[in-house]
């Protein structure tokens, strides 16, 4: 390589799903017919109506130039009635709502917005890799907080306390309902984190692009609490909960003075989002209820059919769990649960992603991806029904 990299490129590796979609390619190029299980990619389209007004808005003259950095008025509209009726949270679309091409880089935007070299970031552990590795890009140091199962995948107080004790902390990642382990957290929960921040005057952003996939209970917002909006921004998308994760439809939302620091930072890094994509995004805003439900209906099936998959590999986990994912702990038995992933996409051609990918609170578990039909996961559980057949017990 005749021009070295930059340093920062030390601090992080290549996505893992960029890196392991780029080895089921090459078996599928081998004509293997690799069932993907893995990954997070919904499978059906959005609305009907969605759709029409992609191809509506596309065929009207002067729509195909630059794009206003905040977007259309009329989408910030339709995202503050959306939160409205789904959150009971009212925001103001001048000030307090900025659409994303997608929320995964507003993530990074609000890195780059808010931190400085040294400070330090809290990170869930197990947790959405984005969240450390913007972190290390921008010269930050993330800090681990513990989730474990016996918590409810959710903060220990306690061991926070410790952390903000050494001082530099700049920013939290929260995601609830949680990335990977479907954890849904309480009003009183995510309002102890809130009391937190306000102490220690951190910045908390909370990631919540799965509230509406599988729900137990009325979908919640972390702006929704009292006092949020001071020291809280809130990230959403239609990616999941819209079938729209192509599209790169995303927001984020809380006190102007904040958004203003990361419109500062996305203005410099696009030109706006193409305006027939977001005159969709409009309308699929207003889905109905039914289409919703008619959505949820379809992941609550595929996930029963995931449940067997899982009973068969002796895993352990909790039905209560939301979103699009099973998480599920792997038995003892299986020494090395990578390696044992692996085996059953070489040998079985199933992938399943290893939950080590979101830490090292993650290294017993594997999760499981909703995102194909039914058909296809009982296809998958009868190849590894063959596979752990010829070796008779589970790998030791």
């Amino acid at each position: 390589m005749i021009i070295s990299s930059a340093n920062r490129l030390q601090q992080v590796q290549e996505y893992y799903f960029s890196r392991k979609l780029a080895e089921v390619r090459a078996l599928n190029a081998q004509g293997r017919n690799i069932i993907n299980l893995g990954i997070g990619d919904p499978d059906m389209s959005p609305s009907e109506d969605t759709i029409s007004a992609l191809v509506r808005n596309s065929m009207s003259p002067g729509v195909h130039g630059y794009q206003p950095y905040n977007s259309i008025a009329p989408l910030r509209q339709a995202i503050a009635k959306w939160y409205q009726r789904t959150y009971a949270v009212d925001l103001d679309p001048e000030q307090e709502i900025l659409p994303l091409m997608g929320s995964k880089e507003g993530i990074f935007h609000v890195s780059m917005a808010f931190l400085n070299p040294g400070d330090k970031v809290l990170v869930p552990n197990p947790g959405y890799p984005a969240y450390a590795a913007t972190a290390r890009l921008v010269g930050a140091e993330p800090i681990f907080y513990t989730l474990k199962e016996e918590n409810g995948w959710l903060p220990d107080l306690k061991e926070l306390e410790q952390l903000l004790e050494a001082g530099d902390v700049k920013l939290m990642w929260i995601n609830y309902p949680h990335m990977p382990t479907g954890a849904e957290a309480t009003a009183e929960a995510l309002q102890s984190l809130v009391d937190l921040a306000l102490k220690h005057k951190f910045l908390l952003a909370n990631d919540n692009p799965y509230s509406l996939v599988l729900p137990n209970e009325k979908p919640l917002s972390l702006l929704s609490l009292p006092q949020a909006k001071e020291c809280c921004l809130e990230f959403n998308s239609l990616s999941k909960s819209h079938n729209m994760a192509g599209w790169r439809v995303g927001m984020v939302l809380g006190r102007q003075d904040y958004l203003q620091c990361v419109l500062r930072v996305k203005s410099n890094l696009d030109s706006g989002m193409f305006q027939p994509v977001q005159h969709a995004a409009i309308q699929a805003l207003s889905n109905s209820d039914a289409w919703h439900e008619a959505r949820n209906e379809v992941y609550a099936k595929r996930r029963s059919k995931v449940y067997e998959l899982l009973d068969l590999l002796q895993c352990s986990y909790q039905k209560e769990a939301v979103g699009m994912f099973v998480w599920a702990r792997v038995p003892d038995a299986v020494k090395d649960v990578e390696a044992f992933l692996d085996e059953v996409l070489y040998e079985a051609g199933v992938f399943l992603t290893p939950g080590k990918v979101f830490g090292t609170q993650g290294e017993r578990y594997l999760r499981v991806s909703l995102c194909l039909p039914e058909n296809t996961i009982e296809e998958a559980t009868k190849r590894i029904t063959k596979h752990l057949s010829a070796q008779a017990t589970l790998p030791l």
